[in-house]
Parts: C-alpha cells; sequence; structure tokens
C-alpha cells in the first residue's frame, strides 16, 4: 500500500480534507494528514474524526528528540492547500513548522513530491513567489500552478468550480506510477 502524507496549510480549500482523505483512501493510499499551525487551529475541531479516517494522528508539531515517529514512511507527500508563506518558507528552507520541514527534508530523500498552490492573484505580483515556484520546480518538486494546475484568482474571490484537487491527486498517482 502507498503511503500519502497529505500536508495542508491555512487556505480554504483545507475544510474540504476529510473528502480529500477519502478520495484518496480509494485511490487505495495510506494517508497520514500533517497541518501547518494555523491550519491545525482552523480544523481543531475536526481532527479527531481525521485521526479516526486515517487511522493516524493528525500532526502539526515536530516530535520531540527520542520519541518514536508515529507514521509509517511516506512514499509520497502532497501539499495542498500550500500557502503564499508555506511555498515561500519552503523554497527558502525556512523549517520551523513540522510541514515545511517534513517537505524540505523530503527534497534530500528524493520521496516524490506534489505540491498546489492556493494563492490569489496579489500575492502572486510579489516577485519571490515566482523565483520559490522555480526553485521547488528545480528541485524535483511537481508544482501545479498556472494552465493545467492552480491559476489564481481574485482577493477575497473563491473560484464556482472550486480548488482543483482531482489535480493534485492525479498528480500524485502519476507520481506513484
Amino acid at each position: 500500500m502507498t503511503t500519502l502524507y497529505l500536508f495542508g496549510s491555512a487556505a480554504p480549500p483545507v475544510f474540504e480534507v476529510a473528502s480529500v482523505i477519502e478520495e484518496a483512501q480509494g485511490r487505495g493510499w495510506d494517508v497520514c494528514l500533517g497541518l501547518t499551525p494555523s491550519a491545525a487551529r482552523w480544523l481543531e475541531n475536526d481532527v479527531p474524526a481525521l485521526e479516526r479516517l486515517t487511522g493516524h494522528p493528525v500532526r502539526s508539531e515536530y516530535k520531540l528528540p527520542g520519541q518514536p515517529d508515529v507514521w509509517p514512511k511516506a512514499d509520497v507527500i502532497l501539499l495542498a492547500p500550500a500557502t503564499f508563506n508555506t511555498i515561500n518558507q519552503w523554497a527558502l528552507g525556512l523549517t520551523s513548522t513540522f510541514v515545511v520541514g517534513v517537505v524540505a527534508e523530503g527534497i534530500g530523500k528524493r520521496i516524490p513530491t506534489v505540491t498546489m498552490p492556493c494563492v490569489n492573484a496579489a500575492y502572486v505580483q510579489h516577485p519571490q513567489f515566482d523565483t520559490s515556484v522555480a526553485t521547488l520546480r528545480g528541485a524535483g518538486v511537481t508544482v501545479l500552478y498556472g494552465p493545467g494546475g492552480f491559476e489564481p484568482n481574485q482577493p477575497g474571490e473563491r473560484r464556482p468550480e472550486g480548488y482543483p484537487w482531482h489535480l493534485a491527486l492525479d498528480a500524485v498517482a502519476r507520481r506513484t506510477a
């Protein structure tokens, strides 16, 4: 069975994570859910149900030295939704959060990794964002951004078709084929 580390940042699509987990499990994947600290705060009331759904603890913090790892090793990682902050921290190697630390280390471990940003058109005007996307792509990360991936919307606007989770899960399937 393929073990998927599903990581999410604090963007509105993170509220859909239970259905994404169910879809991933329907594809035969064992899912371990990790959240940025803000996303964990957003989903605080849902964590017990998400742990029952995955059969694993939901993690948002590093374990203490000497503590055993409570998850199986990852075969593939999906970080979605990935906020402006998360993408930039990752590309710059700023690993102060569990999620960013795992995906940064995943590059060096050569774990197939997919990410799909969830950023608005104002954020992507900042020059660091395109640099960060290019850095991650150059490191072997599949970044679903632009045509065929996530395309930014205007600040405060959501697309009627919603966040394209299916593109992210299909990319994970391709990376593990």
